[in-house]
């Protein structure tokens, strides 16, 4: 089999493994209605952690996030044969190029998921889950870069804006230069999908984190408000029917009159 058909088997296979979304379906297991229709409508972990308020839920989407990267990215670099590549005049092998780009497909399958019309995540545990399984050194700093960060800013997005500039720098340090190339592009299409995380945060509406026990939730400002739970549709029509009934009004005292004794 040709180079180019293996890249482009692991290319479709990785797309179509990101584009599963862990996150609205665990949502739906568990009672909570279509995530993109609450909170910020993204459907990673960090917006089922503001919608539901479980941790745990939260905790399952970031490790099936991260590990449909991680999985694709793992599984290529070890069944694809290790022959020489040539990747625009940088040496490296064909199975490392395989798990580059399938797990980069898996990333861009969980940003844009054919079966949501495109419309997906942002990224962020794909993203540390690929580099984990290519580049673990890189993977363990730019976490520590988000949790120094995220305690330091307390804020969610910020945090992994910062990791995201900092894990090509570490990778150009500790990896090689192809995978420098593929962790650069990854952070690019980490910064693009928080644009509007960056508008918030300028102005100050940005979703702060809490590391209170009482509360495991985000602390909501203007822009980002916990969502109640899911209420069906026919639940919603019946109580809209009941209170569009117009009510008998309430029958009016007759005035007593006393008649005068002539």
């Amino acid at each position: 089999m040709s180079n180019n058909i293996i890249l482009i088997l692991w290319s479709l296979g990785g797309y179509l493994l990101g584009s599963i979304p862990f996150g609205m379906l665990l949502c739906l297991l568990f009672g909570y209605g279509d995530i993109r229709r609450s909170g910020s409508g993204n459907i990673g972990a960090t917006n089922v952690l503001r919608v539901t308020g479980s941790k745990i839920l939260a905790l399952l989407t970031i490790l099936f996030d991260a590990s449909k990267a991680g999985l694709i990215a793992y599984a290529a670099l070890k069944l694809t044969p290790a022959r020489v590549y040539m990747f625009y005049g940088f040496l490296t092998g064909l199975n490392v190029m395989a798990a580059l780009i399938g797990g980069t497909m898996a990333v861009i399958g969980h940003n844009f998921p054919v079966w949501l019309k495109f419309k997906g995540g942002k990224g962020v545990a794909s993203s540390f889950g690929l580099i984990l399984a290519v580049a673990p050194a890189v993977a363990l700093g730019a976490l520590l870069v988000w949790i120094i960060a995220a305690i330091i800013f307390r804020y969610s997005s910020l945090a992994a804006l910062i990791a995201a500039i900092a894990a090509p720098l570490m990778a150009f340090f500790y990896a090689s230069p192809v995978h420098t190339v593929f962790i650069s592009a990854l952070a690019l299409l980490l910064l693009e999908r928080h644009h509007s995380n960056i508008v918030r945060l300028a102005k100050g509406e940005e979703s702060t984190i809490s590391f209170k026990k009482s509360d495991g939730k985000f602390k909501s400002q203007a822009a980002d408000k916990p969502a109640a739970k899911y209420v069906k549709p026919a639940t919603i029509k019946a109580v809209k029917s009941s209170q569009a009934k117009p009510q008998k009004a309430a029958a009016k005292p007759k005035k007593i009159t006393k008649k005068r004794n002539k």
